[in-house]
C-alpha cells in the first residue's frame, strides 16, 4: 500500500477527541482523592524530567534505556526473568562474548524452546558489574532440557563464580561457534531443526533480525560471507539434511552464487528489503508457505516466518548500528508479546518502510463494542534516546494506539 494511501486509512479511523476532552472536565469534585493541605500552601511539582517519561515509557511503548549492550542484556534477561518469586527464574543462562557479534546473534536461539535461556554479554577478561548482578539475580535452576546445565559458555567469555553447572560452546572463529551453537542444541533437543537462517557474517545490519525469531522458536541461524558458504556452516549443514534454508538479506549482501551453493544442502529462499529497516520489515511480514490472498496471515505450525500483518502484536525497535543490541534483546522476541525485531537507521526518523508497516497492519481499529474488546500493541524501544529520539518513540506510540473505527 502506498504511503498516502495508508495515512488515508489511518486518516479514516479517527475521531475527534474534543467531546472527550469536554466530557472529562465534568462531573463531581475529585478533592476526596487528594491530601488536604493548608489553604494558600503548594504543592510543588516534579520537574518532567525527574520522572523518567515519556522516555522510558508511554502508554504503548517500554525503553530499555542503556547505550551498552552489556547492560542491555542484563536488564531484558531480568525484564524476561524478574526471578524474585518462586518460579520466575530461569533454567539456565547463555553467557555470550561481546567480541563475536555473529556468535551472540547465533546464541539467541538458546532462549528458544526448550531451552529458554536468555542471554548475558561479557568481554573475554572479566563480567561487568552489571553481568555479575544480573546472574547473581537470576540464579538460574538448571535446565532439564540441557542436562541440568545452569549456564552455557559460547566462545571467548569467563567461567562465572559460583560453580555453576556449564556447557561450553568452542570454535576457531564466528563460523564455527554459531555451528557449535546449531550442534548443541541438536543434541539435546536430539534432532536438527528442519529450518535454518542463513544470515551475513560481514554485514550486520542485514543479520541482526534474525536474532529475535531465533528466539522465539529455537531455529539456528548459521552465516556465510557475500561470496561463499564457510567450511563450518557446511559441515552442520550437511548435518541436518535438507533442511528449509532462508537466506536472510539482498543480493548485494549474499550474491546469488552463494544461494545456488546451498541449494545442495537443502530447499532455498531469500527474505530481503534493499536497506536494513525494509529488512527487517520484509521478515516481520514473510510466511513460508505463502498466506493465501485474502486469508489471516499467522504463524501456522510448520511454517516458516513471523507472518505479522495484522494488529494485536508485540515489536522491538533497535538501532540499526548497535549489532550486539539485537542479541541482547532478543529475548523479548521469544516472551510477553513476542515481537520482531524492526530496525531504525536514523536515531530521530521513523523509517519509511517502517512507518508504512505501521500504517497498513499495526493501527488497530475498534467498533461499537468499544476499545476494552479491541486488541492491542506493544514495543519495546532498546537504546538510550541518542540511538532512538524521543520523538520516534511518540511517533511508535501514537502508531500502536488503538482508535475508534468508524
Amino acid at each position: 500500500m502506498k504511503l498516502a494511501s495508508a495515512v488515508a486509512r489511518r486518516a479514516a479511523l479517527a475521531v475527534p477527541v474534543a467531546l472527550a476532552l469536554a466530557l472529562s472536565g465534568c462531573g463531581g469534585s475529585l478533592a476526596h482523592h487528594r491530601t488536604a493541605r493548608k489553604p494558600g500552601s503548594t504543592v510543588p511539582a516534579p520537574a518532567v524530567s525527574s520522572l523518567g517519561f515519556p522516555e522510558i515509557a508511554t502508554k504503548n511503548t517500554t525503553r530499555v534505556a542503556a547505550s551498552d549492550p552489556v547492560a542491555v542484556a542484563a536488564a531484558v534477561a531480568l525484564a524476561v526473568f524478574p526471578s524474585a518469586a518462586p518460579g520466575t527464574h530461569p533454567g539456565a543462562i547463555a553467557l555470550a562474548p561481546t567480541d563475536d557479534w555473529q556468535a551472540a546473534i547465533a546464541a539467541a536461539s538458546l532462549m528458544g524452546r526448550p531451552f529458554r535461556a536468555p542471554m548475558l554479554l561479557s568481554a573475554p577478561d572479566a563480567l561487568s558489574s552489571s553481568t555479575r548482578a544480573a546472574l547473581a539475580q537470576l540464579a538460574p535452576t538448571g535446565a532439564g532440557s540441557l542436562g541440568g546445565a545452569q549456564l552455557v559458555r559460547i566462545g571467548d567469555v569467563p567461567a562465572a563464580a559460583g560453580h555453576l553447572r556449564t556447557l561450553t560452546v568452542s570454535g576457531s572463529g564466528p563460523y564455527a561457534l554459531a555451528a557449535g551453537i546449531d550442534r548443541l542444541e541438536a543434541r539435546y533437543r536430539g534432532r536438527f531443526a528442519n529450518a535454518v537462517v542463513i544470515a551475513s557474517g560481514t554485514d550486520p545490519q542485514y543479520a541482526m533480525p534474525a536474532a529475535g525469531y531465533a528466539a522465539l522458536l529455537g531455529e539456528p541461524v548459521l552465516f556465510v560471507t557475500a561470496n561463499g558458504i564457510p567450511a563450518a556452516t557446511a559441515r552442520v549443514l550437511l548435518a541436518h539434511h535438507h533442511p528449509r534454508i532462508f537466506v536472510l538479506g539482498p543480493p548485494n549482501v549474499i550474491r546469488g552464487s552463494v544461494v545456488t551453493q546451498l541449494r545442495v544442502y537443502g530447499k532455498v529462499a531469500r527474505i530481503a528489503g534493499p536497506d536494513p529497516a525494509s529488512n527487517s520489515v520484509a521478515f516481520t511480514e514473510y510466511r513460508d508457505p505463502p498466506c493465501a490472498y485474502g486469508q489471516p496471515c499467522v504463524h501456522i505450525p510448520g511454517s516458516f516466518g513471523w507472518a505479522i500483518r495484522s494488529p494485536g502484536h508485540g515489536y522491538v525497535l533497535i538501532s540499526a548500528s548497535a549489532t550486539l543490541d539485537a542479541a541482547a534483546a532478543a529475548a523479548l522476541s521469544g516472551s510477553g508479546s513476542y515481537g520482531p525485531q524492526l530496525l531504525i537507521e536514523d536515531p530521530n526518523t521513523l523509517p519509511t518502510s517502517v512507518l508504512n508497516y505501521f500504517l497498513n497492519f499495526a493501527t488497530p481499529g475498534y467498533t461499537g463494542e468499544g476499545p476494552t474488546a479491541a486488541v492491542y500493541n506493544h514495543a519495546w524501544l532498546i537504546g538510550d534516546t541518542g540511538q532512538i529520539s524521543p520523538a520516534v518513540q511518540a511517533e511508535v506510540d501514537s502508531l500502536l494506539e488503538a482508535v475508534p473505527q468508524q
